[in-house]
This record gives structure tokens, C-alpha cells and sequence, in this order.
């Protein structure tokens, strides 16, 4: 063994053994309590950046220049979402206030039937508010998104179409469509049309079926043919049609993980599993459990971390942990863990009043269209949110 490599394999050993030592030190319960302090106290920060008829999006501090939305943005629904992670936590009453203005900004998108994307855009933002308030309102808010989202199922591959057509597919479905399914079978669940049920689980069958490889990883688009059922997997924001896109893999796997849960399908959960295993047990996770951007990347170790990726995989370990036993069950919950001090530390988590507000910095986008690469994103924050609030409501509460 060469002197070099030798000493990089300790290095790493070293850092891998000295993350897994210190994270079992970690007080998690103060360590909550203090993200979402810290939590609160940014958000207001982030919120004085954002017009008020806006939604926030990104922030660049190469030239300290904060970027923000319409509420059409796909992304539009996560900081109405994150605000109530922190309000429902923290009960900051200027926190609750954000809140409920910037949900009265998205309300109107309950129309919308552009992309696939209401379930970030209403599911997030207002299946929050209706969880922790109960306003028949929102309610009604959330069945007419789902009735928006099912004009965009195509029967012949019974699918809901991601975009519409355009000079690079015919009629792509993304792997991230798995997550807006939450919409489709909470609203069925919850008094709504029977066939949001149906149509969220055809689409689910599909996805298994097709977008996924025989190693458990996915395609990020597949291409279909509306007339004979024929498609192409691509992968549009990875780094080949052959590589697995870090946040798609976490797409889907946090998307299977939350159809278990409604449908109680053992196919779903043993889908989840076995995307646990493919993302946890592939030689290029790093040490910490924060994902670079790609696992085929070609500049690994170098490539850049995707912090959103990590937050997702948080999340949804957790999840799948209330469906697991024993080891398994345990294994799940110490990688999430993992994940949620890793990206609570100064690398990850901004100081406060810098990064534009935001909470995690090192997120990437779409690396390849040279768009939000290493930057914060607001779907970081929600799941780095949701993930610590599921790992105080299931793990410090059991």
C-alpha cells in the first residue's frame, strides 16, 4: 500500500469513527430546541429579503444578492412550511404572522395546473397549516389543489405528466413527482375524491416499474410516448443518463417511504428498504451522510455536497424507522441523526444574519444548467426542519 493512500484511508477512518463518537455525545434535545431558536430569529432575516408578494428562492454571496419567486415557482410552498415547522416549535408569534401572510399569497395557486409540482407548492404549505390549525378552509384549499394536480394524469401510461411538452421531451415524468403524491392520497384520506387514491397509486406502480434500476437507483426523467407506451430514462439534472442524481434518489425514496404509509403496500415499503440500502451502502457516501451532488460525479471526493439531498434522506430515514424493527429500525435512526448534527455544524448551518436568511448553505440545484449551485435552497431547510421535528416527535418522545 502506498504511504499516501495509506494515510488518507486513516484520515477518513479517523473522521468516520470521530463523527460517530461525537454524534453519540450529542444532546439532541438541546440541539433542537437550539436549530429552531436559530431557526426563528433567520427566518425573519430572510423574510425581510423577499418582496411581499414574492416567495424566496436563493441567495448568493459571491455578490451578496438574495433571489426570490412568484408563488408559481415549484419551490413557492416551502417557506410558508418551514415558517410553521418553526412556529409550531418555537410558538414566535411574528414567526405565525410571516406565516399566514405568505400563505395568503399562495392560496390562489390551488389552480394551478402547470407542472406536477402542487404538492410542494400547497401540500407543504398548507397541509401544514391545516395539521396544526384545523381551518376548514385550508382544507378545501388542499382538495382543489388535488383536483388541479389530476388534470396532469395521462392514462395511457398512467402517470402524472411533470412538464409539458417542449423541444427536449415529449412527456416527461420526474422521479421527484413521487413527493406531490402526498397531496393526492392525503386528500382521498381525508374525505376527498376516491380517485386521487387511485391515480397516486397508479402513478407509484409505474414509477416501480420503469424509473428504477436493477441496483435500486433512478432515472430522474422518463420520456414517454403518449401512443405507445414506449420511454427513455434520462437523467436531465445528473451528471449522465447512467449516473444516480443524489437528490432523486432521495425523491424517491422519501416518496415510497410516505405511499407506505397511506397505502399500506408491502411493495412500497420493501421499495423504501431497498433505496435505503442502495444510497447508505454505496462507496461513494461520504463518511458524514452528506451526499455530493452525484454518486457517479467524476470529480469525487472534490464534487460538491448537496445539503438538500441529506436533509430529505433525513426525513425519510425517520419515517421508514416507524416502519422497521430492532437493528434495522436503529440503523436508521442513528443515520438521520447523523445527518441532522452534520449539517447543524458550521459548515453546513449559516451564522447567524448571513447566507440571506436562510438556514443550511451547500445545496445544489441543477449543477449541469449552471443553475443554484452550492447555494441554500429552501427545500434544504424544510426537511433539515421537518427532519429534527420528526426526530424529536418519534425518537427523544417515544
Amino acid at each position: 500500500m502506498k504511504k499516501g493512500f495509506a494515510i488518507s484511508v486513516a484520515v477518513i477512518l479517523f473522521s468516520c469513527f470521530s463523527m460517530i463518537g461525537f454524534c453519540q455525545q450529542v444532546d439532541m434535545g438541546k440541539l433542537i430546541e437550539g436549530q429552531f431558536k436559530f431557526a426563528a430569529q433567520q427566518y425573519k432575516v430572510l423574510n425581510s429579503h423577499v418582496p411581499a408578494d414574492s416567495m424566496p428562492k436563493s441567495y448568493y454571496a459571491k455578490t451578496n444578492r438574495s433571489e426570490s419567486s412568484n408563488t408559481k415557482w415549484w419551490c413557492s410552498g416551502f417557506f410558508p412550511g418551514s415558517l410553521l415547522y418553526i412556529y409550531e416549535q418555537t410558538k414566535d408569534q411574528e414567526i405565525l404572522k410571516i406565516a399566514k401572510d405568505r400563505l395568503a399569497i399562495q392560496e390562489k395557486e390551488k389552480h394551478y395546473t402547470g407542472n406536477h409540482d402542487l404538492g410542494f407548492m400547497m401540500y407543504c404549505s398548507f397541509g401544514n397549516a391545516y395539521r396544526l390549525f384545523k381551518d376548514e378552509k385550508d382544507h378545501k384549499t388542499i382538495d382543489t389543489s388535488a383536483m388541479s394536480l389530476i388534470t396532469r394524469y395521462r392514462p395511457q401510461i398512467k402517470s402524472i405528466q411533470s412538464w409539458n411538452k417542449n423541444q427536449k421531451f415529449n412527456c416527461p415524468v420526474i422521479i421527484d413527482n413521487m413527493m406531490n403524491l402526498e397531496l393526492l392520497m392525503w386528500a382521498s384520506a381525508h374525505g376527498g375524491d376516491p380517485k386521487f387514491r387511485e391515480i397516486a397509486i397508479n402513478h407509484a406502480n409505474s414509477t416501480l416499474k420503469n424509473h428504477y434500476r436493477a441496483d435500486h437507483s433512478a432515472y430522474h426523467v422518463l420520456d414517454y410516448d403518449l401512443e405507445t407506451g414506449a420511454f427513455t430514462g434520462r437523467n436531465h439534472q445528473g451528471y449522465n443518463d447512467a449516473s444516480a442524481w443524489a437528490r432523486g434518489q432521495a425523491w424517491g425514496f422519501y416518496g415510497f417511504t410516505m405511499m407506505y404509509r397511506f397505502a399500506k403496500d408491502p411493495a412500497y415499503l420493501k421499495q423504501a428498504k431497498d433505496i435505503a440500502a442502495f444510497l447508505l451502502n454505496h462507496p461513494n457516501m461520504p463518511s458524514d451522510k452528506i451526499p455530493f451532488w452525484d454518486f457517479n460525479a467524476p470529480d469525487i471526493p472534490n464534487a460538491l455536497r448537496d445539503a438538500s439531498a441529506a436533509s430529505i434522506l433525513a426525513s425519510g430515514l425517520l419515517e421508514l424507522s416507524q416502519y422497521s424493527q430492532g437493528a434495522e429500525k436503529q440503523k436508521y435512526i442513528e443515520v438521520a441523526k447523523q445527518i441532522i448534527v452534520g449539517l447543524s455544524s458550521d459548515h453546513y448551518r449559516a451564522k447567524a444574519g448571513e447566507n440571506g436568511g436562510f438556514l443550511l448553505m451547500h445545496s445544489v440545484g441543477h449543477l449541469l444548467g449552471n443553475s443554484e449551485i452550492d447555494v441554500p435552497l429552501t427545500y434544504a431547510d424544510y426537511y433539515f426542519l421537518e427532519a429534527m421535528a420528526r426526530y424529536k416527535k418519534w425518537v427523544l418522545k417515544k
